[in-house]
């Protein structure tokens, strides 16, 4: 796959072989790693349920110790948020309240004498991506209410993919997101031109890749009810904004 993005990006950038090249294959490797990083983040293209075991009474849990797979084998690197939780029970799971942090540490954590039970409520607190291989030092974390046995919660994850280092690394993002890297790449490669009609050439090349991220969610997105689907377009959102059909309001 990255032998293909970096043919696509050349195109793009109209980058002429050796020696006049202006963008070296290194250089174009890193923007499409940046590219891809920045895109799984911003579509939430990349998921997975990953899974991680309770300790009786702890109520802090670390995205890396949430058990996501192999990156050789997933091509994902690590979390970048985790928007639900539920816990197995019996045959099935159940559902576990997402709260806001201050309302957390209110209504949980303010407890001298704190009584375990079973997984009630949690709240995000860490920001960021997990540590990994390409991950920073400090990562994600969340609470939960101090259970008072051994549970399995099963997360649903937002990640981010592995580096690509050659046409052997599994590719994380999925298509139809896999099209939008190569706009974001020469985003990023024009940027680093640091002249005035790069710079107009980056902000062109990023509105394609706008174009091709919403056209990446359509596509993906449900016909039947797509205004529920994730991050779809709120039909209604004209009419709250006070827009008229055919005109300004």
């Amino acid at each position: 796959m990255l032998t293909a993005y970096i043919t696509q990006t050349q195109r793009l950038l109209q980058n002429p072989g050796a020696p006049t090249s202006l963008y070296s294959t290194t250089d174009i490797t890193d923007y499409i790693n940046y590219a891809r990083g920045q895109l799984a983040g911003e579509a939430e293209c990349v998921r997975t349920i990953g899974t991680i075991s309770t300790v009786i009474g702890q109520t802090s849990y670390s995205f890396s110790s949430v058990n996501i797979g192999t990156p050789s084998v997933t091509g994902i690197d690590g979390i970048l948020n985790i928007p639900t939780i539920q816990y197995a029970v019996a045959s099935g799971q159940k559902w576990i309240n997402p709260r806001p942090w201050p309302w957390f540490q209110l209504y949980v954590l303010n407890n001298p004498v704190p009584q375990n039970g079973s997984p009630v409520v949690w709240s995000r607190f860490g920001q960021g991506a997990s540590p990994g291989d390409t991950g920073p030092a400090q990562g994600g974390t969340f609470y939960i209410n101090p259970p008072d046995s051994v549970y399995t919660l099963n997360c649903d994850c937002i990640c981010y993919p592995i580096l690509l280092a050659d046409d052997t690394t599994p590719e994380a993002i999925p298509y139809p997101w896999t099209d939008c890297v190569p706009f974001f790449a020469a985003y990023w490669a024009y940027l680093s031109s640091q002249t005035g009609a790069r710079q107009a050439d980056a902000e062109r090349m990023y509105n394609h890749y706008e174009t091709f991220l919403e056209r990446a969610r359509k596509q993906t997105n449900p016909s039947v009810q797509r205004w529920q689907a994730s991050q779809a377009q709120d039909p209604a959102q004209a009419s709250k904004f006070g827009i008229k059909a055919g005109g300004a309001g």
